[in-house]
């Protein structure tokens, strides 16, 4: 029984901040599309198909740091709900979106500038697996 215990302990919680959970990304169980796209909805913000397959949407919004989701097929045919940094100018032009990086490394990086933020997304990724919508998968 003990032995049985010490294999039980060998399962690792990953924490938010930490550089594992920046290895993390949200996996969505269903392909996106027009019909079920807004389902995914956050913060009273749409996801937008900005090229085929490729959604977006603001996740945070300020002065000096954005994080835009990025939803796409990424690892295979798995759709993925990644983050990508924005650039915006004139109040409300995106005019780049950096290379979509993990859904752990986005709320990371999120966590650095606003953690309230950070555990406000925390949640909805948390409403969406308990929805059976998605879950956390650690890559590699």
């Amino acid at each position: 029984m003990a032995e049985e215990n010490q294999n039980n302990q060998d399962d690792i919680e990953i924490t938010p901040g930490s550089k594992e959970f920046g290895k993390m990304v949200f996996r969505l169980n269903n392909a996106v599309n027009a019909e079920n796209v807004s389902i995914l909805n956050y913060n009273g913000a749409e996801l937008e198909e900005i090229q085929e397959g490729v959604y977006a949407q603001p996740a945070f919004v300020s002065d000096d740091f954005n994080l835009f989701f990025v939803v796409t097929q990424l690892i295979g045919d798995d759709w993925i709900v990644a983050f990508s940094k924005a650039t915006i100018e004139h109040g409300n032009e995106i005019t780049d979106l950096s290379d979509p990086m993990p859904t752990g490394e986005g709320l990371n990086l999120l966590g650095q500038v606003s953690a309230d933020d950070a555990n406000n997304l925390l949640s909805y990724f948390g409403t969406l697996a308990d929805a059976k919508r998605g879950d956390w998968r650690l890559i590699e």
